[in-house]
């Protein structure tokens, strides 16, 4: 892990990415019904506040497992999300 700030743009650019993703799916598919896009586009949202507050806290142990556990709980609910977007029919 390089730094926070670094830490900060991967979360701001993988979440929107995904964000992104569903407004593209919504767009082609716009004869869907878009409650579960939204669903999926609420929670990358929630995540993104989520992740940015654990990044910001200030007393922590051991800073380098405290941003090592945080970029690798992005990776597993980036996938998770990704997998929504995937399944969206």
């Amino acid at each position: 892990m390089a730094n926070v700030r670094d830490l900060k743009k991967d979360i701001n650019y993988v979440l929107g990415d995904i964000i992104e993703a569903v407004y593209i799916w919504e767009y082609t598919n716009t004869d869907k019904d878009t409650k579960k896009s939204e669903a999926i586009i609420d929670e990358a949202i929630a995540t993104f506040d989520e992740l940015i507050v654990k990044v910001n806290a200030k007393n922590v142990e051991n800073p380098k497992a405290h941003f090592k556990s945080i970029n690798s709980e992005l990776e597993t609910k980036g996938k998770a999300l990704i997998d929504k977007i995937n399944k969206l029919n």
